[in-house]
């Protein structure tokens, strides 16, 4: 009997542009992503026998196929031409469902990085991240973490220089949006702000934090519903006026961030969040997988 422990960290968008719609009905992306210390812990243990089981300590996240952590078991088993015997996947949630935050990528990455483990490490990291393509589109980012450039559907990664160290206050408002209906409605707008992409990359090469904090831009918060847009805004204006840098919105949202110099300041907004959302969170940005 078996048994590998693994880490799978929250992801941000410290930026996300939508360049338009490719003809395979996906849509082509340019975001700068970022791992988080917020994780979810996965225990995996292979046993005798054959099949996939998995547990979650929250009960309503599905079981079976619908969960990209069996997902990425069996596309896992595939490539390596071998079966895993009966596989037990013991997921602990703590990064928020349906948050912008790829809760459900991060842990089938780390299904990856697990099984690889348990099999003598055959694969190196950017294997997996091609495995991972066969999964979900975050899932090659979140098999290598850190700071990263993502393009195509988001299966692209090209690894950046480090954010600088600092702390993320993250707070998730009581609703949920749709990922597909945002899609539409960027699909039906014409979008007047675009992040500086660019610009974050030159900070990046600098190491200049407060440079990334200040060019940090969701194309998405322009198109979600009014009262939704009011809430986000909200949740921004609270961060800055606490001490973030900078303040965005992750994903298709709706968790909204901070990037704080200060642990101090950083507490102090992490205190306050706390009374607007039920989900709020001070983590630490994190370097790659490596």
């Amino acid at each position: 009997m078996a048994s590998v422990t693994v880490e799978a960290p929250a992801k941000l968008n410290l930026t996300l542009d939508v360049l338009g719609k490719r003809e395979d009905g996906y849509h082509e992306m340019k975001m700068v992503m970022q791992s988080v210390s917020l994780a979810d812990t996965l225990t995996l243990e292979q046993t005798p026998g054959e099949g996939i089981a998995l547990f979650s300590n929250l009960s309503f996240l599905p079981t079976d196929g619908r969960n990209l952590a069996v997902v990425a078991a069996r596309e896992f088993e595939k490539a390596a031409g071998c079966k895993m015997g009966h596989l037990e996947i013991r997921i602990q949630k703590r990064i928020p469902v349906c948050a912008g935050t790829a809760g459900g990528s991060s842990d089938a990455a780390a299904v990856l990085r697990g099984l690889n483990e348990l099999i003598g490490r055959r694969f190196s990291l950017v294997q997996l991240a091609g495995i991972g393509r066969g999964v979900g589109s975050d899932v090659p980012y979140c098999v290598l973490g850190g700071t990263a450039l993502a393009e195509g559907r988001g299966e692209l990664i090209t690894p950046l220089p480090q954010l600088p160290a600092c702390w993320v206050v993250m707070a998730k408002p009581g609703f949920s949006i749709s990922t597909p209906e945002l899609f539409a409605q960027f699909d039906g707008k014409k979008t007047r702000c675009r992040p500086n992409t660019e610009g974050v990359l030159t900070a990046l090469e600098g190491g200049d934090l407060g440079g990334v904090a200040r060019r940090m831009f969701n194309v998405f918060e322009e198109v979600l519903p009014f009262r939704k847009r009011e809430r986000v805004e909200e949740l921004k204006c609270l961060l800055l006026d606490h001490g973030a840098l900078g303040a965005c919105m992750t994903g298709t949202g709706p968790t909204v961030f901070g990037l704080f110099s200060e642990e101090a300041a950083a507490w102090e907004a992490y205190q306050e969040l706390k009374n607007h959302c039920r989900d709020t969170f001070l983590t630490q940005a994190l370097g790659s997988q490596n």
